[in-house]
């Protein structure tokens, strides 16, 4: 009974969809009314960005929510060879940086809308708690439908 009700548990957790393609992020988040959640880390090497991606935007509350608010779109910046990305994904990412992260902080998160406006930035990892994050991202998504 255990691994029925452990199978069934797993089978409904939301997983995290990341987009690769900007282009298709506001596409994606102008069909179905949603907003856009881009953040810059460093996977292999930010300290403050693996706890960001551990803690909150791995969270169950976040996953929930952001199924059904969110398009996310990750640009990372890892500098191990092996975790560097093909060069269309380099190249996607410098440009998304050249337009929203000049300053290049790491993590540096934006909620924008479906055509790239930026509504909000989180410098670092948030100074609340990931349920207290989730819950200011979804009453920002909630007051724009």
């Amino acid at each position: 009974m255990k691994l029925i009700t452990m199978f069934l548990f797993l089978t409904f957790i939301p997983t995290i969809n990341w987009e690769t393609d900007f282009t298709i992020a506001k596409k994606t988040a102008k069909e179905k009314n949603e907003l856009i959640l881009l953040n810059f880390s460093g996977s292999d090497w930010c300290g403050p960005c693996i706890v960001l991606h551990r803690d909150y935007i791995q969270s169950e509350v976040f996953k929930e929510m952001a199924d059904k608010n969110l398009v996310l779109v990750n640009a990372d910046f890892p500098r191990k060879k092996k975790n560097i990305g093909t060069p269309e994904q380099v190249k996607q990412n410098e440009q998304l940086a050249e337009l929203y992260n000049k300053e290049g902080n790491f993590p540096f998160t934006l909620l924008l809308d479906a055509n790239g406006k930026i509504i909000k930035t989180w410098h670092g990892k948030p100074q609340n708690s990931p349920e207290e994050w989730t819950a200011e991202i979804k009453a920002i998504c909630d007051s724009r439908k």
